[in-house]
């Protein structure tokens, strides 16, 4: 018998699983889609595992099963508790795992009695494509096949590619900008120059290059044209109807039209479009699979009967599953932590409706995943059904308040990724019936990748989140946090004094000294004159004398040339003793007159900055740095839906023009799903999206066939994913420590800048700096993005047909 379920294999297992979890999380918050983990994970495996000792084909299926949990709990928990965020709390660790946890294991469980049904008695009829596609690599790995020098040389050319723009700053991350704008004149009258409100712009991410490849053309076209809709229609078209308006219509922040940028306007009107377009496009794709749903529950529901009637006697070890029992116990055992556990604050009967709707979806997903393919399966339509059903339930209840929308949410949240998981786990069980894996084995497996993959998946979400969060300073003259907290935070104010001439015209002015220590984690605070008088910091390391060692950039005085000085900020001015404020913090949970969110107050209560979080931030900009933020597409959606039902409070009218566009986009036999999703995004996020597509469209048409899920350029496709996401993930991570002061370190153009030489001033101009040029840096950027593509399109088309495992 070949070594099945061994130590070496779950360890392996579980640390890949680690690694694509966050990759996916990453993704996830991103633009709200992951790719199938499976195969990069089988093809790892069986390349690590010929550098550790040999293995068997059942073996590397351990590996890859353990692996793939990863995946699938990643997507629930990043597409589900971000919408926290949206809803005025904070991420809660313990909270995540248990969400996690309990969700993962839900989808094992509720999947054991449906295998045999699922799997082997509809051999014929149920393809599983990843399944059946993961089976194929690890046969070719054991016959000397592996292809994991794509999946590896994808990984190191995603990630170093994404490290030296995201933390080197060697080339911009957005490249594009406006097509017009609007001139006011002294005399009141308008100038309009070009498409004014209309932009265009493109992340040159090695991930979403990977995600369009993925995804195929068409899909990848469709979520683009989503994309030019918002942000070449919808925007501009809302910006010349507003411009002349003085009132605001929906802006929380009381903002005009006309003052507004696109994504101004995107977040305030456009999204709420999306939103209504996502959800009926996720409703629609569940309801189109409602006949294969009732299909698939009844026919599950027969064989289980039918299977426990029955007296097994010599059961094969290809037949073995997990006892009934522990089915059985494991899901009483289930109701009763999900409704004890303190930190998940869900009641009896949300316990009872996570368990029947975690029954019910995990048939579905198992089926569809069976028929279409786990990336075709609507884990995000099942999820926004059971937040629906759940949120009715409560409004009929009278269960309103902030504590049960956070109730609603964890309910739909465990649903979703018992779903998304049970797929998951159909294609693995697919996987170990075709290689002739132990289905018993494989099930303990799923656990083991269930649990070590939780344990990660929420501090991984914490840390993409508190990389880019900002607290910026906000004030809101009469108005207190409506849900405070003990919680106080320590902020120092170190006292300084100008030196004569030092911020004078000639050298360096006030907002240019908050623009380049604001990076740092280090807020300048100015007088009505523009010069700065204090220093504040939430930094610990901070003291007088190391402040005024902090390096800054200053002109040359008395040079017509903005010739650049790198000086000591102590040469500016004297750095005084700080002074200690405690800051209390409190929350806003769609109560109160301003956005909500978590805010910072002194002692009498009056509101003095805003924590905006990386995911979903609203703040974009501030004294000229742009901030980064991730806009978690489908977390967002979760949270209008339940803060829309129980507080009555959604702008109907803007959500039902979403649900026309989804209705119309059906009836004209194009998918709503994707369009929405690309309404949704900025279009700076689907345009990678597409030039992937555009590159499979090219590979496809000159091997005359479509790729399969383990063919080369697939394969290349996922290491730019992971590659890139990973890298994204460990950069945010040098965010947190000292304010950020070790990727500030990592900017090469601020490192460089004022230095003599050539290479400092070509470094300057093209990198990511405030001082680029614009045409130099958008062509390196565009140039760079397009070698990356090229490569992956030659890969996909110059590698030996030998080199492929066949498909079925």
């Amino acid at each position: 018998m070949p070594r099945e379920l061994t130590v070496r294999g779950l360890v392996l297992g579980s640390v890949l699983g680690v690694l694509f979890a966050a990759s996916s999380v990453y993704l996830s918050v991103k633009v709200g889609l992951t790719v199938s983990a499976s195969i990069p994970v089988a093809v790892l495996s069986i390349a690590l595992f010929r550098v550790l000792g040999r293995s068997s084909v059942l073996e590397n299926c351990m590996v890859q099963t353990t692996g793939s949990a990863g995946e699938s709990l990643a997507f629930g928990i990043a597409t589900a508790l971000p919408a926290l965020l949206f809803m005025g709390y904070d991420l809660d660790l313990v909270h995540a795992f248990l969400v996690a946890l309990l969700g993962g294991v839900l989808g094992v469980l509720m999947m054991i009695p449906l295998r045999h049904g699922l799997v082997v008695q509809e051999h014929a009829t149920l393809s599983f494509p990843e399944g059946t596609a993961c089976a194929e690599v690890l046969e070719a790995g054991e016959r000397g096949g592996t292809t994991a020098r794509l999946v590896v040389s994808g990984f190191l050319i995603g990630a170093v590619y994404k490290v030296a723009y995201a933390a080197f700053r060697l080339w911009r991350e957005i490249v594009g900008g406006l097509l017009g704008w609007v001139q006011r004149m002294a005399d009141g009258s308008v100038v309009r120059h070009g498409f004014p409100g209309a932009s265009l712009s493109m992340e040159i991410s090695p991930e979403l290059l990977g995600v369009g490849y993925i995804i195929g053309p068409r899909v990848a076209g469709i979520t683009f044209a989503g994309g030019v809709l918002s942000f070449l229609v919808l925007i501009p078209m809302i910006r010349f109807f507003g411009d002349g308006l003085t009132t605001p219509l929906l802006s929380p922040e009381g903002m005009l039209i006309r003052d507004m940028g696109p994504d101004e306007i995107h977040r305030a009107y456009v999204l709420y479009i999306g939103a209504g377009a996502v959800a009926t496009g996720g409703l629609i794709s569940l309801l189109r699979s409602m006949p294969s749903i009732v299909e698939a529950f009844r026919r599950g529901l027969r064989n289980f009967l039918a299977t426990r009637r029955g007296q097994t006697v010599a059961v094969p070890r290809t037949e073995k599953d997990l006892p009934i029992s522990i089915v059985l116990g494991g899901s009483l055992l289930l109701v009763v932590l999900i409704w004890l556990a303190p930190p998940l604050h869900v009641n009896l009967v949300s316990a009872l409706l996570i368990v029947l709707a975690g029954f019910f979806f995990v048939t579905v997903s198992s089926r569809i995943t069976g028929e279409i393919g786990s990336s075709s399966n609507p884990i995000s339509g099942m999820t926004v059904a059971t937040l629906l059903v759940t949120c009715l339930v409560y409004l009929v209840a009278g269960w309103t308040t902030p504590d049960d929308r956070f109730m609603a949410l964890t309910t739909a949240a465990i649903v979703g990724i018992a779903a998304s998981n049970g797929g998951t786990t159909a294609q693995d069980l697919k996987t170990a019936q075709l290689v002739g894996a132990t289905p018993s084995r494989q099930q303990i497996a799923i656990f083991v990748g269930v649990v070590t993959s939780a344990v990660f998946i929420g501090p991984v979400l914490a840390a993409v989140n508190r990389g880019e969060t900002a607290t910026v300073p906000e004030s809101h003259p009469g108005v207190r946090v409506t849900h405070p907290s003990a919680e106080q935070v320590t902020q120092r104010e170190f006292p300084f004094h100008p030196g004569t001439g030092a911020f004078s015209d000639s050298t360096i002015t006030g907002e240019e000294l908050a623009q380049q220590l604001w990076g740092r984690g280090l807020e300048v605070r100015l007088d009505a004159a523009g010069a700065p008088v204090a220093i504040r910091t939430f930094r610990g390391d901070v003291t007088a004398a190391s402040l005024a060692e902090e390096e800054v950039r200053a002109r040359e005085e008395h040079v017509r040339e903005p010739l650049v000085n790198r000086t000591a900020l102590g040469s500016l001015g004297v750095v005084g003793e700080p002074t200690q404020r405690l800051l209390e913090v409190g929350y806003v949970r769609n109560d109160a007159p301003i956005p909500t969110g978590k805010y910072l107050s002194d002692g009498s209560g009056n509101i003095e900055y805003v924590v905006d979080p990386g995911i979903g931030g609203r703040v974009a900009e501030v004294h000229g740095v742009k901030l980064t933020r991730f806009e978690a597409p489908k977390a967002r959606l979760f949270s209008l839906i339940i803060d829309g039902i129980l507080t009555r409070k959604l702008p109907w009218d803007l959500v039902l023009l979403g649900v026309a566009l989804a209705l119309m986009l059906e009836i004209s036999g194009i998918s709503s799903l994707p369009f929405a999703v690309g309404v949704y995004l900025p279009v700076s996020t689907s345009a990678p999206l597409f030039v992937g597509g555009v590159v499979r469209w090219w590979v496809d048409r000159r091997r005359a066939r479509a790729e399969s899920d383990a063919s080369p350029g697939t394969l290349l496709a996922s290491g730019y994913i992971a590659g890139g996401s990973l890298a994204g993930v460990v950069i945010n991570l040098l965010h947190i420590p000292a304010g950020g002061s070790w990727t500030d370190a990592l900017d090469v153009p601020a490192r460089l800048a004022g230095r003599p030489g050539w290479i400092a001033r070509v470094v300057e101009a093209v990198g990511d700096s405030p001082r680029a040029h614009p045409a130099a840096s958008i062509g390196l950027g565009l140039l760079l993005f397009g070698l990356l593509a090229v490569h992956l399109g030659r890969v996909a088309l110059r590698t030996r047909e030998a080199e492929v495992p066949r498909s079925v």
